[in-house]
């Protein structure tokens, strides 16, 4: 078995709209193909042994033991990789079980569809699932444990902190959209000028200096003390000399810690001789190389979080130990405590296992033990000197005993320190009395507390600590989120985009917007190329500069990756047709529309699909839409477009030569078309269709009817607001005209507009496309042999797949298709291409140049342009320089 390709899809995608999370493997079974699994001796007796956790998968069945009695019948072994890469993932922690395996469009070859939660373990999951199914094929043995840790291992890597995540999750329940902004913990809430970061639990409106103080234990102790807060006695001292004195002033018991430290590291408590001081001094300047020496206060370790100067949790942390029964041996009781099925690695369950480390082995070292000491029954044995659960350590839920005093006395520490969100370590005897009666005391202030032990406590209620954090960050009446309108389709989207980024523009916008042609912000290019898919998407939407998004979303980056956001309040579609079929496992103009589909099946509920009327496809798309729905059509007595206006929706038409809103049956014209530069004076029917769905945008995001007319004034087909989309340049004795027609239904909408210019002479310059199929080559061929007088046949820089000479014939064959004695002429070079038709121009003509490289095409049309007051026609490609070949 060979894997070909594996995706991962991080939003709404062809396979599922709402599952964003998905691996998609193209496997390619070879002679498996004709071993299905009831073909295999012994292939379900093993399957079943080495997973027998695997019967509770249902599968089509609908019943528990389903999957496997599929196995018994017989199913392919695509199938079985599917159930296999879940289940791994399931016994490495992370249990997720949608999974889908489906006919990729060639004999033997699959894609294995299933779910994933970190998007590294999917990737590996899918490999180490073919490599398994192919040890129980051959019945070899396989080391499935060396897997499992090592998924786990790659998910504590890459998983985001449960402090981070129990954020983002609380937003993404409230419906604010959110994106990673790097590898850690560094997160964007909400999108564009709208948008908060956070990284872990420091938010974008913590304050730096509060932050600088609380991790400065030295400023914080004193800004304390000065207010009266209950803190032990204690000095801070940078050199050894001065350890003798700081001990005598402070007393013994005492702890010792460095000044900048966190996660408990460098920290010794209760010293009790200069001996040990001594010891702990020196771990603590490996640290920082100020230390503290203050009182070791004895009772209980609580933390007390504190979020926008409210108390919202506390919780009682005791450190990682074990407790005595008189028999055990201490490494047999550190093994049973991390027996305890809540115990997990890393931060994958409510506790973390007990891991001995030499930390460890010091403290029972100090009480003279070993691990193999047997402790007396009841007798507690303390194995970290810190109560962090990453450690092992364990938390109470106490947030309804802390007395009032002690509430009053932490959120006004919250406020001294200058935090909106801190956690204050307590120790006292008993949280339930004012520290000023149990001699406890304010230990630390933490900046960026850790929220687990809060979340999922070891005893007593979990609290929802997260919401507080944005209930702060995005207050009521707030958003988190900017008008986004996806547009996507076969032709038109990028001048669609284009035409509603401009209109947006006009009414005050700050627009980000993305196209084929690259991405911009307020108007400046900032990303060149193709950048219709998801990276481009989140480029836009990342932008804190930006309050409003026009995104085109290519087949490209949705079958690649998926869209770059969750949902938009505005989809359109502007036409399905043939184009790019055979790759990525789309062969037909229905699977096609299924991936266009994910577009109008993203719009909020309260927003709204504009789907084309005069389009079969298109229209049908409405079955799977939640929101609401208008449509736009070229013909005003379209029974869809009546039946829509019967029913009170907005629509928009072309009637009587006006561009046209109808709110229900009322209509309400917008502009003529002659009078819209895009058309060239009603000429460009194609563009016209355009325009349509782009007033309604217009009108749902509240424009006037004059903002739409200043607009579709304002917007001039050119190389600057429409490279590559019929962009003329008229010559002395002829016109050039730029488009970027690349498929069979461009091409017949552009020969629709050419046909209605005039011109003694027409000359197209034609390329093949290399990931299109041989029909569609063919197809363009003939009708560039219907719509011009002379075909120039060149080839596009990126052949995709094909040779040059493949393509060429395929263009060629069809033009002969058409008309056998069309003048033909081949030159490979698009820049000699051009020269030559502008060198044998005859006076009146038009040049038809179908690019898909735009910019370089623009650039030597406009040098060509620049260079003819020179009067150089008679001349060779080298008198154009610095132009592309």
């Amino acid at each position: 078995m060979e894997i070909r390709s594996i995706n991962a899809m991080r939003g709404p995608n062809y396979w599922s709209v709402r599952r964003h999370k998905l691996i998609v493997m193209v496997l390619d079974l070879q002679e498996m193909e004709e071993y299905p699994t009831n073909k295999v001796d012994g292939f379900g007796d093993r399957l079943k042994a080495m997973f027998p956790s695997m019967y509770s998968h249902r599968c089509s069945e609908g019943c528990e033991g389903g999957f496997f009695m599929r196995v018994d019948d017989g199913t392919w072994m695509g199938h079985v990789i599917e159930h296999i890469a879940l289940e791994i993932q399931t016994l490495a922690g992370m249990d997720t079980g949608f999974g889908r395996t489906r006919g990729y469009g060639e004999e033997g070859v699959y894609n294995v569809v299933f779910s994933y939660m970190e998007e590294k373990v999917g990737r590996y999951a899918a490999k180490a699932a073919v490599r398994i199914c192919e040890a129980l094929i051959s019945g070899e043995d396989y080391d499935l444990a060396t897997d499992i840790q090592e998924m786990r291992e790659i998910r504590e890597e890459e998983r985001l902190g449960p402090s981070t995540g129990s954020i983002v999750e609380e937003a993404a329940s409230r419906g604010i959209p959110w994106i990673r902004l790097n590898k850690y913990s560094l997160c964007q809430l909400g999108y564009g000028a709208n948008q908060k970061r956070i990284q872990a639990t420091v938010t974008s409106e913590t304050s730096n200096i509060g932050v600088e103080i609380a991790c400065d234990k030295e400023d914080t102790k004193y800004l304390l003390e000065q207010a009266e807060v209950e803190v032990p006695r204690g000095d801070i001292i940078r050199r050894e000399r001065s350890l003798k004195g700081a001990c005598d002033y402070v007393g013994y018991p005492l702890v010792i810690k460095p000044i900048n430290g966190n996660h408990g590291r460098g920290i010794t408590v209760d010293i009790n001789t200069y001996e040990e001081a001594l010891v702990a001094f020196k771990e603590a300047q490996e640290i920082s190389r100020s230390v503290i020496v203050e009182k070791f206060i004895t009772g209980e370790d609580y933390r007390l979080l504190v979020i926008n100067n409210k108390l919202v949790a506390a919780a009682k942390r005791t450190p990682a130990h074990v407790v005595g029964d008189g028999k055990s041996t201490i490494q047999e009781l550190i093994d049973e405590v991390n027996k305890d099925e809540r115990r997990g690695y890393g931060h994958e369950k409510v506790l973390t296992m007990i891991k001995v480390n030499t930390l460890t082995e010091t403290l029972i070292a100090a009480k003279g033990y070993t691990l193999e000491t047997v402790l007396e029954k009841d007798e507690v044995m303390i194995l970290k000197d810190t109560a962090n659960l990453s450690t092992g350590g364990t938390a109470e839920d106490v947030t309804d005993m802390v007395h009032p005093a002690n509430v009053f006395m932490a959120e006004r520490i919250s406020k001294i320190i200058d935090l909106d969100i801190c956690g204050i370590d307590v120790m006292t005897s008993d949280i339930s009395k004012p520290l000023s009666e149990t001699g406890g005391a304010v230990l630390e202030v933490n900046a960026g507390p850790g929220f687990r032990m809060h979340l999922a406590p070891t005893e007593g209620l979990p609290r929802n600590v997260a919401a507080p954090v944005i209930d702060k960050l995005f207050p009521p009446g707030s958003t988190s989120r900017i008008p986004i309108i996806a547009v996507t389709g076969t032709n038109g989207k990028t001048t669609t985009t284009r035409l509603i980024a401009h209109m947006a523009k006009m009414k005050g916008y700050k627009v980000g917007y993305t196209t084929s042609d690259g991405v911009y912000i307020q108007n400046r290019l900032l990303m060149t190329g193709d950048c219709t898919g998801p990276a481009s998407t989140e480029f836009v939407l990342k932008d804190p500069t930006v309050n409003f998004a026009v995104l085109e979303c290519a087949r490209g980056g949705l079958l690649r990756a998926g869209l770059g956001f969750k949902n938009c309040d505005i989809g359109i579609v502007t036409n399905v047709a043939a184009d790019h079929l055979g790759l990525k496992g789309i062969h037909t103009i229905e699977q096609l529309a299924k991936v266009k589909g994910v577009i109008p099946e993203t719009v909020l509920p309260d927003g709204t699909a504009i789907l084309n009327a005069d389009d079969d496809l298109v229209y049908a798309m409405r079955k799977n839409v939640d929101a609401n729905v208008a449509l736009f059509s070229l013909d005003e007595n379209n029974p869809r477009i009546k039946a829509m206006q019967k029913r009170g929706g907005i629509s928009a038409i072309y009637e009587n030569g006006y561009i046209t809103l109808c709110r229900g049956e009322w209509k309400m014209r917008v502009i003529k078309a002659v009078n819209v530069p895009l058309t060239f004076g009603g000429k460009a029917t194609f563009m016209i269709q355009n325009v349509l769905p782009a007033v309604i945008a217009a009108y749902l995001k509240g424009f006037t009817l004059e903002d739409m007319r200043v607009a579709l004034e304002t917007f001039i087909p050119s190389a600057s607001q429409t490279p590559g989309r019929l962009n003329l340049f008229k010559f002395k004795n002829f016109q050039i005209l730029v488009d970027y027609a690349h498929n069979p239904a461009g091409m017949r909408a552009l020969k629709q507009f050419v046909d209605n210019l005039n011109a003694t002479k027409k000359v197209g310059i034609i390329a093949g496309i290399g990931d299109r199929r041989v029909e569609d080559n063919n197809e363009m061929g003939a009708l560039a042999a219907e719509m011009f007088d002379e075909v120039i046949i060149r080839q596009d820089k990126r052949l995709r797949g094909k040779t040059e000479e493949e393509l060429i014939k395929m263009l060629d064959d069809g033009i002969k298709m058409h008309d056998p004695n069309k003048k033909t002429t081949i030159i490979p070079s698009e820049k000699e291409a051009i020269l030559h038709a502008v060198k044998n121009a005859k006076q009146g003509s038009l040049i038809v140049l179908c690019s898909d490289v735009v910019p370089d095409a623009l650039d030597l049309v406009k040098k060509l342009k620049e260079e003819e007051s020179k009067e150089l026609y008679d001349f060779t490609p080298d008198d154009i320089p610095n132009m592309p070949s």
